[in-house]
C-alpha cells in the first residue's frame, strides 16, 4: 500500500509505514494506529506518541493485525513467597 492507499485507510486502523528520513537517504518504520489524515500528511499514534509523516516521504504502508495481548510476568522461581 502506497501513500495513495494510506489515504483510503480508515482512521483507527493499525498500520506500519516505511518512510524516508534525513533528506531521503535513510528510511524508518512507524508502527501504530492511523490517527489523522490530510492531503499531504498522515499522523500515526505510536506507543511513544504521535508521529506525523509527509505522504511524499512514504515508501510503503500496510495494515497490520492487532498487537498480541501482553503476557503476564512469571514470578521468579528463586524467590520465596510468604
Amino acid at each position: 500500500m502506497t501513500a495513495e492507499r494510506l489515504l483510503s485507510t480508515p482512521l483507527g486502523t493499525r498500520v506500519v509505514v516505511r518512510s524516508y528520513i534525513e533528506g531521503g537517504e535513510r528510511a524508518t518504520d512507524t508502527l501504530g494506529h492511523l490517527e489523522a489524515l490530510a492531503d499531504d500528511a498522515a499522523t500515526i499514534r505510536t506507543r511513544s506518541g504521535s508521529v506525523t509523516i509527509a505522504l511524499a516521504n512514504v515508501i510503503l504502508s500496510k495494515p497490520v493485525p492487532p498487537a498480541p495481548a501482553r503476557r503476564r510476568r512469571r514470578s521468579d522461581p528463586n524467590t520465596e513467597t510468604a
